[in-house]
Parts: structure tokens; C-alpha cells; sequence
């Protein structure tokens, strides 16, 4: 920026002295000037000869937001507080825990960290880096640091905000100072996440030296606004059901839905990769069933807090909202203490989380209430004890380039025989028993970055999933289709038979007549005496995958995590020893490698 006489105020001098000054500065100089030139014609600060003017500078207070996810809620959640700060004047960093340097810890000084725990207590994925150097040996003394932690979770885990817990406990043990408390939120985390974050704020403004108080219009949301027009977690488009079939054959041992759902002027988009947001509903006949029970009344007017429904029947209440299916230790600690069940409390403050571990499996309310009820207490009252059911997440199956105006999914349907009871899972049963076609379901999409095709479209792609973790592969190729990718496509696919659980047969033939799939491996347990798994069919083609990826291919990763994602890493880890000549050490380096890199994703559940 040159400054010029022609229509300025300033005279030649002047100008001549501004050009000279105004490039040598830099952005924090040009930043303090432009307030101390505000503040001192608003008449506040008079300078005179001989006196510093310093005492006038207020530098600026910086503001690092690391986040830990695997869906998505810590990233939307940092990204929008992040905003938040900078519209009040922070000077702001936001970064996933994975791309941010480890080393650069020591020169912070107000750190807020946002994760998620996976299923067992480990940190998700992109936090694995971060979380091993933090508990290492070069982890640095923090003593400059002030911090605090927003951990996201779920209670029916034993392992509940686990990842979240140990950064703020680690985090201490290193010197650092916890400005504020560390708040653990279950799977509704909006608002505890919004009072969190209105703490945090109040704090760090005193660091700025201004008034404790949050903006009118901070929102820590990760949803767009409700307006009636942008549709989102907290406003979700109501879709119309267009396909239901069970893509099974006949004697599987499995069902699986094949869904196609109307997003026509909803004005959703999402990427392959992305997944789709369902609220469910309960059965009717389990609601029916408790309320029996519990002798009351199903038509007692109910009202919930942080819900826009307002006042309405108990029976609906229960069947739209409330979550009555899954029983956890915070929920058993909760009933217990408000109903005075000797029994119940003797469970729940039970020092064997085993016995409590072993109850909760495959249990529901009504059996809380056939073991330890029922209870004289009134609905209005005991209903404050549950929490709201929670949206269910799918990989979308389709890609919105081949498939305008649609969603698609793949939904395996959960069924299983538990404690003298045949159960279904809520969203699943709901879709496979009590949905047709024409009928409709609230829904939302829910941003994937950590599961990305490449944007080198000539990049190679390995493809992993067993039974219903192959839908997100569906979508890659319908996507890599449409956009004529060239790159080559490597898929494993596991399941029990092949003649009924072959899920999408047909299209990945076609696909590979076409080219769009160069290559294609699967594994159907069932079909032969000794087990074979898609990670046996990794071995078997061991030599040919290792130079695949040392083309560069991006590897993924879909399904189960507990036994199916942990078996197919730890496959991946001994070919690269078996082909690559590394030692254990060697190929965990090389997987972490791929991973920030972001050439080894998951989407894992």
C-alpha cells in the first residue's frame, strides 16, 4: 500500500514520512498503532514529549482450540468457538490435535482442548499423536500455560470421556494451570458445551482486561442457524422414504436395509464420506409396556427441558424423545438415589465395575423395572432422570453427484435374544419393522473430513470393510465415476456367505467391467470350514498392497472397531515389516506417517 498527495489529508511530508514508516511494520505493530491512534483521539490518552506511550498497547491475548474427532462434533464445536474468540478481538489458532507440532506446547498460553473418546477409552484417531507425545518423556513443562478441557462422550461406555479426563489430568501433571473446569458431555453436548465455553470466555476476558461477559451473540453450536430454512442437527429435514429393501438373501443369518431418502428441497449437501443423522423413535409397544408397569397415566401432560415441543402426552414423550433402551452407571446412580431402592443403590455404588458392566449389557429400563421396581414415582418426576435418545449415525452409501436431490444407506438391522427377551436396536428395528415407504424420518448430514477421497483423482485408493462398512465405498465410486477419476481402486470385502451376503453385488461387477474398480478381494467366513476374514485376504495379497501404498495409495478403513478395524491395523503393521523390512518400531512410525498424511483414514463404530 503506497499512500499518494492527490485527494489525501495528508500534505507531501507527510507522506513521504508514511510510506517510509507504514512497510517497515509489522501486523502486531500495525495492529497496536490503529487502537492507539482510536484511543487517543477519543481524548482518553494524550501523549506528550518524553512520555512512553507502551502503557497505552494492550497486546493482543492469543488463544490456541485443539480438537480430537472421529464424527465431526469436536471440530464443528472448536471451529465455531474459534470464530466466537476472534469476533471479540483473540488472536485465535484452531487445528486438529494431529496437525498441530507437539513441540510448539511450551510457547502457549491459553489452551482449550475439544475431544472425543472412542469406544474403549482411546483417543480418536487424529489425537493419537498428540496423546503419545504429551505422555512421553518429551513431553515439555508447561508452567506458562493456562488451559482447560471440553471432553465429549458417551455414558453407556465404561470408558466415558476418557481421553478428555487424561489430557486434563496430564495437562496439570506438566505444570500447566486449569483456568477453568473440565465439563464431560453425553451425547446431548450442546448446552453443557455452550456453558463451558460461556466460562471460558468470561475467564479469558479478563485477560484482555474487559468485561466478564459473553457476547450476546456467541453461539458454540455446530449447527447452522435455525431459521427454518437451513437444516442441521438442531433443525433436521424431514425426508420421505423412497426405497426399503432388504438386500440380504434368502437364509442369511443377517438383515440389512438398503435405503433411499428424499433430501428434494432440503438443500442438504454432503461428500462421500459423510454420514447421515437419524432420529428414531421407540417402539410404541415397549412404551406402552413401561407405562403399565409404572401405573401411570400415558396421557399426563409432560414438558422437557431444552425441548421445543412443549407440553404433550407422557406416551409421546417417551416414544419421540426420551431414551428407555439403553441402561448406564450414571443413569442406574441417578434412579437409584431418587427412588431409595436399597437393591439399586447397592448396585449402583458397586466397587466391581464387572457386576455393573454385566447388568447393563442387553438390559433395558423395563428390566430395571422388573428387577428393582416398580416405583411410586410420579412420570413428571422420573422423567427428568433420562436423557434424550440419541441421533444415530450411518455412512451415506450414495454420491450426490450420481444422485441428485437422494441419500442412500445401509443399515443393518440389530436383533439379538437378551435376558428372556427378543430385542431390536431403535433405529434399525424402527426402519426394518415399522417404515414404508412414503413415510418419513427427521435427518441431518454430519461432515466427515477424516474419511476424504483424495483430490488427486489419479491417486490410488485401497478400500477395507466387512458386511455393512462397505457403504462409504459405494458412494467413493459412484463419485469416482461420475468424475472420471483415473486413479486405481482396490477393494476388500468381507461377510458370512457369499450367496446371501454379498451386499451390492451386481454393482461392484459392473464397476469392474467398467474400470471404475481395478481390483477386488472378499472373504465369506462361513463359506469354508477354517475362518477367513478380509484381513487374511490382505496377507494373501501382501506384496502387491505394500507397493500399492508405496504408489502412494490412500488406505481406508470401515466397520467394526473393536475386532474388525483393530485386526485389519494390526495386518497392515506386519506387512509393512514383511515387505518393507521394518521392525515394529519402523512400521508403527510408517502408519502414523500415512495417518498425517492423511493417507490412512477410518470410519469406525
Amino acid at each position: 500500500m503506497e499512500f499518494q498527495t492527490t485527494n489525501s489529508i495528508f500534505n507531501q511530508e507527510q507522506v513521504e514520512l508514511l510510506n517510509r514508516l507504514v512497510p517497515s511494520l509489522t501486523e502486531q505493530q500495525k495492529y497496536w498503532l490503529s487502537g492507539y491512534l482510536a484511543v487517543s483521539q477519543s481524548g482518553s490518552v494524550v501523549q506528550q514529549p518524553g512520555v512512553e506511550v507502551a502503557s497505552v498497547e494492550k497486546k493482543p491475548v492469543e488463544v490456541t482450540v485443539l480438537y480430537g474427532t472421529d464424527t465431526g462434533n469436536s471440530q464443528g464445536l472448536a471451529e465455531n468457538m474459534g470464530e466466537q474468540l476472534e469476533q471479540d478481538n483473540f488472536v485465535v489458532t484452531v487445528s486438529s490435535l494431529e496437525d498441530f507440532k507437539p513441540k510448539n506446547l511450551k510457547t502457549l498460553k491459553n489452551l482449550l482442548i475439544v475431544t472425543s473418546t472412542d469406544g474403549e477409552g482411546d483417543p480418536p484417531d487424529n489425537a493419537i499423536s498428540f496423546y503419545d507425545f504429551l505422555h512421553g518423556p518429551k513431553a515439555p513443562k508447561l508452567e506458562d500455560l493456562r488451559f482447560s478441557v471440553l471432553s465429549l462422550g458417551d455414558s453407556s461406555y465404561e470408558f466415558f470421556c476418557q481421553t478428555g479426563i487424561d489430557f486434563d489430568k496430564r495437562l496439570e501433571e506438566l505444570g500447566g494451570e486449569r483456568f477453568y473446569q473440565r465439563i464431560d458431555c453425553d451425547l446431548d453436548f450442546e448446552q453443557p458445551a455452550e456453558e463451558w465455553f460461556s466460562g471460558v470466555l468470561a475467564i479469558l476476558k479478563e485477560s484482555q482486561g474487559g468485561e466478564q461477559q459473553v457476547s450476546e451473540t456467541g453461539n458454540t453450536q455446530t449447527d447452522a442457524a435455525t431459521d427454518g430454512h437451513a437444516y442441521s442437527k438442531k433443525n433436521p429435514f424431514t425426508t420421505e422414504i423412497l426405497t426399503n429393501l432388504n438386500i440380504n438373501g434368502r437364509g442369511s443369518n443377517k438383515e440389512t436395509h438398503h435405503l433411499e431418502l428424499d433430501l428434494e428441497g432440503s438443500n442438504l449437501q454432503y461428500e462421500p464420506g459423510d454420514s447421515l443423522g437419524i432420529y428414531p423413535e421407540n417402539d410404541p409397544v415397549l412404551v406402552d409396556q413401561l407405562i403399565e408397569k409404572m401405573q401411570w397415566d400415558p396421557n399426563e401432560r409432560v414438558s422437557i427441558e431444552n425441548d421445543d415441543h412443549g407440553d404433550r402426552p407422557l406416551r409421546d414423550a417417551l416414544i419421540s424423545t426420551l431414551e428407555i433402551t439403553i441402561l448406564t452407571k450414571p443413569l442406574l446412580e441417578k434412579i437409584a438415589v431418587f427412588t431409595g431402592s436399597e437393591g439399586l443403590i447397592k448396585l449402583a455404588q458397586s466397587d466391581n465395575r464387572e457386576v455393573i458392566n454385566d447388568y447393563l449389557e442387553g438390559r433395558d429400563l423395563i428390566d430395571l423395572v422388573d428387577d428393582f421396581g416398580p416405583w411410586d414415582v410420579s412420570a413428571v418426576d422420573f422423567i427428568k432422570l433420562l436423557r434424550k435418545i440419541p441421533a444415530r449415525l450411518y455412512s451415506i452409501a450414495s454420491s450426490l453427484k450420481a444422485n441428485p436431490d437422494e441419500v442412500h444407506l445401509t443399515l443393518g438391522t440389530v436383533r439379538y435374544h437378551a435376558h428372556g427377551r427378543d430385542r431390536v436396536g431403535v433405529c434399525s428395528g424402527q426402519c426394518a419393522d415399522r417404515l414404508e415407504i412414503g413415510d418419513s424420518l427427521p435427518v441431518f448430514v454430519q461432515s466427515n473430513e477424516r474419511f476424504r477421497l483424495p483430490e488427486e483423482t489419479a491417486k490410488p485408493i485401497i478400500m477395507i470393510g466387512a458386511g455393512t462398512g462397505v457403504a462409504p465405498y459405494r458412494a467413493f465410486l459412484q463419485e469416482r465415476e461420475e468424475i472420471e477419476a483415473d486413479g486405481k481402486a482396490w477393494l476388500f470385502f468381507g461377510d458370512q456367505h457369499f450367496v446371501s451376503d454379498f451386499l451390492y453385488q451386481i454393482e461392484w461387477q459392473k464397476w469392474l467391467k467398467d474400470g471404475v474398480l481395478s481390483k477386488m478381494d472378499v472373504a465369506f467366513s462361513r463359506d469354508t470350514d477354517q475362518k477367513v476374514y478380509v484381513q487374511d485376504r490382505m496377507l494373501e495379497q501382501s506384496k502387491e498392497l505394500y507397493q500399492w501404498i508405496q504408489d502412494g495409495a490412500h488406505v481406508y478403513v470401515c466397520g467394526d472397531e473393536k475386532h474388525m478395524a483393530k485386526d485389519v491395523q494390526a495386518t497392515l503393521l506386519s506387512i509393512f515389516e514383511k515387505e518393507g523390512g521394518m521392525n515394529a518400531e519402523q512400521a508403527e512410525l510408517f502408519l502414523t506417517t500415512m495417518r498425517k498424511e492423511k493417507r490412512y483414514q477410518r470410519d469406525v463404530y
